[in-house]
């Protein structure tokens, strides 16, 4: 949830109470926030001129940490992907106030009424971002896309690049964009489908208020373009990831399939929204044909993505390879150093081996403790963003105490069972003796409290 429609300010309180549980950061220290003021001012002096690329940033319309740019061009058969990369390590030393206070943070924390960044605006929204209000230092890495959507990573730079025009996924259209756009990430679809990949994207959840004051947990639809966009990243990381893995260094994304219950709960999901999932159909061939403009289908692509068994960091170790399921390749984070600790390492690891040098020793070191850094940042993201959906849960169901609504059961275990509501993306327990998994039953809501962030059903009768 990154976005909120509320008009009457009427979750200020509730979104307060959460900042003030998790500790969410308000701002920075005084001691970070005048390093970041001075590296703000660092001119670049090892980075080759590319302002002559016509580069190009696509981002929700509002945001201004650019962590990405983009030019594309033909090479033969194959296209060239120049994806550039914010250059955050330029403005950053390792042990340097913004280097510890962004180790003690790991990611951007994100809330419906605003974030907790990694780093100070002054860097993450102004010098270091790809805005197109001058020449921005960045990494770029240059992508090769063969027809059938391989990719190789062709070489990596420091330059100084001008982003010709901020883009917005809401409005942007096909001629604003590089030609061959449309085509790069039909290529890299293709590729992802022949690999079986199981990714996932589902539309953002947010909270708007209905005409008679209610307030409803919606799906925002996706775009288009933002599903081409989520193709050039791929291509990158994945590219990086088989250039990492070659000179036997890295830090990787991880992530098991779900497991043999979670694809039982999916499919009791699904029967609960009335969606049919032939039995003899893998979650890997089902979920692609899933509509993210259809609201329970948008639901059930929401479980999916909760299903899977959490994706982690691993550094590179001998005999072992790094495998992300949903990806269905090694894949890496390298594209976002804006908003995430580890692309950091990840960007200045592949710029020394598509260079042909060692990687720094302070790089390789971070590969060994970023794991358990990111996992506990990635945890309290995680908590936060729980306490959010549940608070926007009770929200929306608070005045409707007494109303029947009908529920699938997903999964019961000894906690009782877990049930989704067939008309509202709302999951939670019930006391539900005998209720087995793919029931249909009907349930009264007794309370709905937005200030504990609970809500509390009973069951009725059974749905005929």
């Amino acid at each position: 949830m990154k976005a909120i429609v509320d008009p009457g300010n009427v979750l200020a309180q509730g979104l307060a109470a959460i900042r003030g549980q998790f500790q969410v950061p308000a701002s920075f220290p005084a001691p970070v926030l005048a390093v970041a003021e001075a590296a703000a001012k660092r001119a670049p002096n090892a980075h080759a001129d590319r302002t002559d690329r016509a580069f190009v940033t696509l981002d929700p319309a509002r945001s201004v940490d650019l962590d990405q740019a983009f030019a594309i061009e033909r090479s033969g058969g194959d296209l060239l992907l120049f994806y550039a990369i914010a250059d955050v390590a330029w403005f950053v030393d390792d042990g340097d106030p913004l280097d510890v206070e962004a180790w003690k943070r790991g990611t951007t924390l994100y809330l419906p009424d605003g974030k907790a960044g990694l780093y100070p605006p002054v860097l993450s929204e102004g010098a270091a971002s790809l805005l197109p209000a001058g020449p921005r230092p960045a990494v770029v890495f240059t992508v090769r896309v063969a027809p059938d959507g391989a990719v190789r990573l062709d070489g990596a730079e420091r330059a100084l690049i001008r982003s010709r025009a901020k883009l917005g996924y809401e409005t942007v259209r096909d001629m604003d964009l590089p030609p061959d756009f449309a085509e790069l990430a039909r290529r890299i679809a293709a590729a992802e489908s022949r690999r079986g990949a199981a990714r996932v994207d589902p539309p953002e959840q947010e909270v708007a208020e209905r005409a008679d004051g209610h307030l409803a947990l919606e799906f925002r639809v996706r775009h288009p373009s933002e599903d081409r966009n989520a193709a050039l990243s791929l291509a990158t990381n994945l590219a990086v990831a088989d250039a990492l893995l070659a000179h036997r260094t890295g830090l990787f994304r991880v992530m098991r399939e779900p497991d043999a219950a979670a694809i039982a709960r999916l499919r009791n999901t699904a029967r609960a929204f009335g969606i049919t999932w032939p039995e003899d159909q893998s979650l890997a061939a089902f979920e692609p044909g899933l509509d993210p403009k259809d609201r329970s289908q948008a639901a059930l692509m929401l479980a999916i993505r909760r299903a899977g068994q959490g994706a982690s960091y691993a550094p590179w170790q001998e005999g072992v390879v790094p495998w992300h399921a949903a990806v269905a390749a090694s894949y890496t984070h390298a594209t976002a150093p804006l908003r995430r600790l580890a692309d950091r390492y990840v960007v200045r690891a592949a710029l020394a081996v598509a260079n042909g040098q060692a990687v720094p020793f302070a790089v390789e070191e971070a590969f060994a403790r970023l794991p358990k850094v990111m996992a506990r940042a990635d945890a309290l993201a995680g908590q936060i963003d729980r306490a959010v959906i549940d608070f926007a849960e009770a929200a929306m169901l608070e005045g409707r105490e007494g109303e029947v609504f009908s529920a699938g059961v997903t999964d019961v275990d000894m906690r009782g069972a877990r049930m989704q509501l067939s008309a509202l993306p709302v999951v939670t327990r019930i006391e539900a003796d005998g209720a087995a998994p793919g029931d249909t039953i009907r349930v009264r809501l007794i309370d709905a409290d937005p200030g504990k962030r609970s809500v509390r059903f009973e069951r009725v009768d059974r749905a005929p």
